[in-house]
């Protein structure tokens, strides 16, 4: 019997599959614990239809992402540290104060995890932060670090 799996079922496949069961395992376990559907001609164009509406969701995030990294490609975030000898500061930039000073400069949530900081600033002066919105899609930030 073919089954439309509803859930990942293990040594079996992923959500979204079309698989090949028993009658009985289909009867007995798959479909009483609500793991799949019969791959009727119904469940098959609802299952084409989900596909079609994943893809249009992926492609307009993929372009939100693609516009995001555009507008931030001119942006420019100003962190004030307090400073110390020789243009150093006291402790260093991390992802957390970068996240907070953009969000209070420019109105943008950026998530920190996605920050990508190659090693912690510790001097002051521009730098490059890269920020993964995407899979495919990685945008760059400035970061001007100032003495208070």
């Amino acid at each position: 019997m073919k089954v439309i799996l509803l859930e990942d079922v293990k040594a079996l496949g992923k959500k979204g599959e079309i698989v090949n069961v028993s009658d009985g395992y289909a009867r007995n376990a798959i479909f009483p614990k609500k793991l799949g559907v019969e791959a009727n001609a119904k469940n098959l164009n609802d299952l084409k239809l989900k596909n079609q509406h994943a893809d249009k969701v992926a492609q307009e995030n993929y372009e939100a992402a693609l516009a995001l990294a555009e507008e931030l490609k001119d942006k420019k975030v100003v962190v004030k540290m307090k400073g110390g000898e020789g243009g150093r500061i006291f402790g260093s930039v991390s992802t957390k104060e970068i996240a907070q000073e953009a969000k209070k400069q420019l109105g943008l949530e950026l998530d920190k995890k996605k920050m990508l900081l190659p090693e912690a600033i510790k001097s002051f002066g521009m730098v490059e932060v890269g920020i993964k919105l995407h899979p495919k899609v990685t945008g760059t930030l400035i970061v001007h670090v100032t003495e208070e």
